[in-house]
């Protein structure tokens, strides 16, 4: 029709049918305009605290060494999660090629629909057997662990008990779910009795606590928490996440390390830090817990499944573990031998026994520059700040790998010295 387009059984010429509603779109652009002047204000005032979090780009795999974008030489990196050195392990590489080559890339869909393959099932019974629990779940992430947990076993009825340190991907779980939440000082055992005191008349009681506190590395005080827990009718859940595959004798973690394997009911874990470095999370626990997150754990209900080359590497890598324990008692010396020396150059080192190990600097501009300054001289560290870390302990986080050999870990040492001079943190 010529004239144009019928709109309620009239004949309107085009011209005026398509004007646009000048005033409608005056105010979307003005909207636009504002939202962005508020997100810009915001990207300022962290770039002017001196908390801006850049992105080094890495072209290389990941290693004790690696190429970054923009520097001519290889750089060691000291800041990585890869406590064991397994992400560029040639079998565990070799065993996500292979995965690719027989299960594909990945199964497009969600476990209970048709994502489910033997490998998935294969990796569920192995990190079973290595915790020496009755079952276990994946999870895209150990984040998604944490938030698909609490919301399925508490409920108004329950009590949660949640050190004030833990980790965000606990916190924001906990925040999912209807039970009574009382937070104890950081690894202060009477106050977390003063909590199980408070939540008595609650049916279930959960003590929720990193085995591991990651800014920090320092270790919760497991033992005493499962006694309180024994007295008070609670249950006891860790996050092994800086646990997992290298503490304890056998690298089980934190629990086998304080000899309470068998008085921790639930723990979560990753398999992108010591266990291959890819991606993925899980929770181990009583068989029918586990059930129920099956049917009723929103983030494994909902989300695709793991890749199986990501399932191929972590299987590779639990079952070296379950081999030897060879790879996780090296860490020890390593990490002692960093940690003595800095603290011999004056330096403030954070935690104890544990290859994370933040050298404390307070001043957020500080951690940045000398993070700048380390990369410099071919060291790979990050500074971190508020909001990871509680304004004026900002620090820089170094991270002790079973692949860093004792040169590498010397040279990190010197740098840390002639950085620190120039910038008047040791003399």
């Amino acid at each position: 029709m010529s004239l144009g387009k019928v709109a309620r059984g009239l004949v309107l010429p085009a011209r005026v049918a398509l004007r646009p509603a000048a005033p409608v779109l005056h105010r979307s652009y003005a909207a636009v305009s504002e939202a962005r002047a508020v997100l810009e204000s915001e990207l300022e005032g962290i770039r002017a605290a001196g908390t801006w979090k850049a992105e080094r780009i890495i072209t290389s795999k990941q290693g004790p060494q690696i190429n970054v974008e923009g520097s001519s030489s290889t750089i060691l990196n000291f800041c990585a999660n890869n406590y064991l050195g397994l992400s560029s392990h040639p079998e565990v590489v070799q065993a996500g090629i292979d995965a690719l080559n027989t299960h594909g890339a990945g199964l497009s869909s969600v476990r209970f629909i048709c994502g489910t393959q033997d490998l998935h099932k294969n990796l569920e019974q192995k990190l079973a057997e290595f915790h020496e629990r009755e079952d276990c779940i994946l999870y895209a992430s150990c984040f998604d662990a944490n938030a698909g947990l609490f919301e399925v076993l508490l409920g108004p009825d329950d009590a949660v008990l949640s050190d004030e340190l833990n980790h965000a991907s606990i916190i924001d779980g906990i925040r999912l779910c209807r039970a009574k939440r009382l937070r104890y000082k950081h690894m202060d055992l009477r106050d977390l009795e003063t909590k199980l005191k408070e939540a008595q008349s609650s049916r279930l009681r959960l003590v929720v606590t990193d085995g591991v506190f990651s800014m920090d590395g320092d270790v919760a005080p497991l033992s005493g928490i499962c006694d309180l827990a024994d007295q008070y009718g609670a249950l006891v859940f860790i996050d092994e996440c800086h646990a997992t595959g290298f503490l304890g004798a056998r690298g089980r973690g934190t629990d086998e390390l304080l000899g309470v394997m068998d008085r921790v009911h639930i723990v979560n874990s990753t398999l992108g830090k010591a266990l291959g470095g890819a991606a993925g999370g899980y929770t181990v626990g009583p068989k029918p817990l586990i059930d129920l997150l099956r049917q009723r754990s929103r983030p494994y209900l909902f989300s695709n499944s793991l890749p199986p080359p990501v399932v191929g590497c972590a299987l590779r890598a639990v079952e070296l573990l379950l081999a030897s324990n060879e790879i996780s008692q090296s860490m020890t010396a390593k990490t002692m031998r960093f940690r003595n020396k800095m603290t011999e150059a004056g330096f403030t080192i954070s935690g104890l026994a544990h290859p994370i190990c933040p050298v404390m600097l307070g001043d957020a501009r500080l951690a940045s520059l000398m993070s700048e300054d380390m990369l410099k001289l071919g060291i790979y560290v990050i500074g971190f700040s508020f909001p990871v870390v509680p304004k004026g302990k900002a620090r820089i986080r170094v991270q002790i790998s079973a692949a860093h050999t004792d040169q590498d870990i010397d040279q990190c040492v010197d740098a840390f010295i002639q950085t620190g001079r120039k910038h008047g943190v040791v003399s």
